[in-house]
């Protein structure tokens, strides 16, 4: 098989998976992401001819991957450090996720690992505002449901810090409503169980 059609079809491959997956989680295809990748495919492969060079198909896909995918990574990592207590390091990877162009689901991801980390920091009046904006704006992002239920969860622990526990509650039965079966669910229900234990966590 031609080497640039081989990178092609698993371009294309590879943006009907993401899309795919990001259907499953209802956030709808991005638009942004599916112009970066095609991009990516397009000057990969005219470069691939230009200069007669054969791009290996794995190291082309990894950093097709890693194009694309560089702002949930950044995420990721901003989490890391956050559940190690490193809060600084995971607020500035947060920051330089926003420069480098997320999508609008992405910088819906970005805010809410935002907010967390100010719960964290039991900044909890900065923590409701984000979460609540990303909430006021989740159509504007296709929000997944999980990153939904996630924000409901964690709006739900600032209130309760607060010491409003009907807002708690409140944050928490949405979580049960929108989904029941997560791990969020879960969580959620312990803290509506038992808010005077849960609320020293």
């Amino acid at each position: 098989m031609n080497p640039s059609l081989l990178l092609i079809i698993i371009g294309f491959l590879y943006v009907l998976f993401f899309g795919g997956l990001s259907w499953l989680r209802r956030e709808g295809l991005s638009l942004q992401f599916a112009i970066e990748a095609i991009v990516i495919i397009l000057f990969s492969t005219g470069l691939a001819n230009l200069l007669n060079v054969t791009i290996n198909p794995v190291l082309f896909l990894f950093v097709l991957y890693l194009i694309t995918a560089r702002v949930r990574l950044l995420v990721d990592l901003a989490v890391l450090f956050a559940k190690r207590g490193n809060l600084t390091i995971a607020e500035s990877i947060c920051r330089f996720a926003h420069s480098i162009f997320p999508d609008p689901t992405t910088r819906f991801i970005i805010a809410i690992n935002e907010g967390v980390i100010s719960v964290q920091k039991n900044q909890l009046d900065e923590a409701i505002q984000i979460f609540s904006n990303v909430l006021k704006q989740k159509d504007e992002g296709s929000l997944g449901i999980n990153h939904e239920a996630a924000c409901y969860y964690n709006l739900g622990i600032a209130y309760q810090r607060k010491g409003l526990e009907a807002k708690a509650q409140s944050a928490f039965e949405t979580v049960l409503d929108i989904m029941p079966a997560s791990p969020y669910a879960i969580a959620a229900l312990k803290r509506k169980s038992n808010p005077q234990k849960t609320n020293q966590n």
